[in-house]
């Protein structure tokens, strides 16, 4: 079992001075945080004596986690935004474990993050379509709802009752989380 946190160095791929190559960033803990109210997963890593921020960018589903050079304790990965310079960059990132143990350990828990931002992104996307749906409903009595379209009077209650019990079981789900 894990006491503490790992310990590994970060390398971003650069190509600013010189040949394209792989800079060490720092060497410290990573960890993977989780957003109380939102349910999003970020990655955040300081250097450890001087407890600079190193990586700093939110997991998303689309992140893809590959072995860097055929080693067993290293994994690449692309990020859209890495916050470390207080600055969004887009960047190509390399972590390297001490052991390959710990860098197993990682790939598992960065790919249930990832899972866990693709439910919150499909969910993201059935509110916003539940939503539009939803915004084209107008009430014209205290007990009738119709639907507004072109050239249709109107639809069902029943529809419209499912749509709407649809919407807020998912905005409680997302609450809960």
């Amino acid at each position: 079992m894990i006491r503490r946190p790992p310990r590994s160095t970060l390398f971003p791929y650069t190509t600013l001075f010189r040949s394209p190559e792989w800079k060490e960033r720092g060497t410290g803990y990573v960890k993977l945080l989780k957003h109380k109210e939102k349910g999003t997963v970020r990655l955040l890593m300081r250097r450890d004596k001087t407890l600079k921020i190193c990586a700093n960018h939110n997991i998303t589903h689309w992140m893809d986690l590959k072995p860097n050079s055929g080693s067993d304790r290293a994994w690449v990965w692309s990020v859209a935004a890495d916050f470390a310079d207080e600055i969004a960059t887009e960047e190509m990132l390399a972590i390297k474990f001490g052991s390959a143990e710990y860098a197993t350990i990682f790939k598992n828990v960065f790919e249930d993050c990832k899972k866990v931002a693709a439910r919150l992104h499909s969910e993201n996307e059935k509110v916003k379509d539940l939503a539009a749906g939803v915004g084209k409903l107008i009430v014209n009595n205290e007990s009738e709802l119709s639907r507004e379209t072109e050239g249709e009077s109107g639809s069902t209650n029943n529809e419209v009752k499912e749509m709407t019990t649809t919407c807020n079981k998912l905005n409680s789900v997302s609450s809960n989380d």
